[in-house]
């Protein structure tokens, strides 16, 4: 089952506004102008609009000026964390995580150790797969974890996305628009039996494919040292 989201204070809620600010200053260099413009203009506006008609006015472009300052704050903030995201390992499954809904991700379900792989989503529109990395080596990875789910989704919908910039691929900047388009195919009572199979699926955890680096190889004195004497 979905967690129910914790209660955030108003303390809290205002470091968040300013790590987002902060953020966004650094990777977008139209983001402070833009701001100032937002805010400046309507404030602007409501001085001329005081001085003709009243302090009637006041108020509305108070509420037009924070409405403008929070609009431009929500885009570049979207931008500029696309931006960040593209190539980085994981940053699918991140997005679908900090999306609104009820989605049920599982991060790197299947995997190599050279950073390719497979999150698992399952949602409304069904079970979504998101593979990240090699567009060769992810492919082959999407058929094997296809196979896998087919023996416990039944009839529920499968979509399927490599990430990435190439033609045939999905950018890391549409996914959310792709995955909020996605048709709502299964209540939330299928939702949540069809979390339970696949939870029982992914218990056992598969050995990522690939060679095992140098680095998690036992040394060879391991070996002597297990022997009994």
């Amino acid at each position: 089952m979905a967690k129910p989201q914790e209660k955030v204070s108003f303390g809290t809620r205002l470091k968040q506004i300013g790590q987002v600010f902060s953020f966004t200053a650094k990777q977008d260099k139209w983001f402070v102008p833009l701001l100032l413009a937002a805010v400046l203009i309507p404030l602007a506006l409501t001085v001329l609009l005081v001085i003709l008609f009243g302090w009637i006015y006041l108020a509305i472009g108070i509420m037009v000026t924070l409405l403008a300052a929070v609009i431009v704050l929500n885009l570049r903030s979207n931008a500029a964390m696309m931006n960040a995201a593209e190539g980085q390992p994981g940053a699918a499954a991140s997005l679908i995580e900090n999306m609104r809904g009820d989605w049920r991700v599982r991060p790197a379900a299947a995997s190599t150790t050279q950073f390719d792989m497979v999150h698992v989503v399952i949602g409304r529109p069904g079970v979504i797969l998101l593979a990240e990395g090699n567009p060769q080596r992810v492919r082959g990875l999407l058929g094997q974890e296809k196979r896998r789910l087919a023996k416990v989704i039944g009839n529920a919908p499968l979509y399927d996305y490599v990430i990435g910039a190439d033609e045939g691929q999905l950018p890391v900047r549409k996914l959310r628009t792709t995955m909020m388009r996605l048709p709502r195919n299964l209540t939330g009572k299928d939702v949540n039996a069809l979390d339970k199979r696949l939870g029982a699926l992914m218990a056992r955890p598969q050995m990522p494919k690939g060679a095992i680096p140098k680095n998690m190889r036992p040394s060879k004195g391991a070996f002597r040292q297990q022997r009994p004497r």
